[in-house]
């Protein structure tokens, strides 16, 4: 094993540890031989922006760090893991999240050209749904771990929104979110974590399926997001949803992450039940 393969043995491409800190992930277990792996993260009523209700958004970073992470410990020495796929299924009324959600993560069989990290979720003793991160393999290079001080000053007031450094830029007839560069928020390639991306796509398209909706809000029940390229953060980087369909009782909804070179990094489709 090399020296680099040494240093980040525990260290996740996608996870650096500033979206640790960031986000309050923490390791409860960790069996790098056994591709097993335990992860926390503390929920606090976060809300979506654009609706000001609550989000689930959050759950796609727990699951890109849990899912991601198994799959990185498969990683052949001099390798390391790019996400490609994310996919994440809720159970009914999921509510208001408010204390720590685990996320228990394996890979299954045997190793390929990728890899597949499969995850659940427990809030409070009771499982609230799954996530899947499929990652493939990618030559180490010069990729380093970087050490990045948090740059955020916190507070009571301090929302989901400020984490995510994003900001309504546009609400109708297309739900349109300004990600703001943030060093904090990029994994170890600098450029936006996966995880993070695809909270922000959740937003955007939750947030378009429930525009001028008149009575009770539909809730995700599921996520599946595309890495295609990668999502530069910058003047130009932007998640932009539209719903594709709406009803009394589901909708369906795409988005789609821009990065500053004006082209389309990433893409996401949810579903979402009253």
């Amino acid at each position: 094993m090399t020296g680099v393969d040494e240093q980040v043995n525990q260290h996740d491409l996608e996870t650096p540890d500033s979206i640790q800190v960031r986000f309050g992930i923490e390791y409860v277990e960790s069996d790098p031989p056994k591709a097993t792996a335990v992860l926390s993260m503390p929920m606090h009523r976060f809300r979506n922006p654009c609706t000001g209700a609550p989000t689930v958004a959050p759950l796609a970073i727990l699951v890109d760090a849990a899912a991601g992470i198994v799959n990185h410990y498969r990683r052949r020495p001099g390798h390391w893991t790019v996400s490609s796929e994310l996919s994440m299924d809720l159970s009914p009324d999921v509510g208001e999240l408010d204390g720590p959600v685990l996320a228990s993560a394996h890979s299954p069989g045997p190793l390929g050209a990728t890899s597949l990290g499969i995850c659940t979720l427990t809030y409070r003793g009771v499982v609230i749904g799954t996530g899947i991160v499929r990652s493939f393999f990618v030559h180490a290079g010069d990729i380093v771990p970087q050490q990045r001080s948090e740059t955020l000053r916190r507070s009571g007031e301090t929302a989901f929104a400020d984490l995510m450094a994003v900001h309504v830029a546009q609400d109708g007839p297309a739900t349109v979110l300004a990600q703001r560069a943030d060093g904090n928020l990029n994994n170890d390639m600098d450029i936006v974590h996966g995880g993070v991306a695809a909270a922000g796509l959740e937003l955007a398209a939750s947030a378009a399926i429930n525009q001028n909706r008149s009575g009770g809000l539909l809730q995700t029940s599921s996520l599946r997001v595309n890495f295609l390229r990668p999502f530069f953060a910058g003047n130009e980087s932007r998640y932009e949803g539209t719903p594709l369909r709406v009803g009394r009782n589901t909708g369906v909804g795409d988005a789609q992450a821009t990065g500053h070179d004006r082209k389309v990094a990433i893409t996401a489709r949810v579903t979402a039940y009253r």
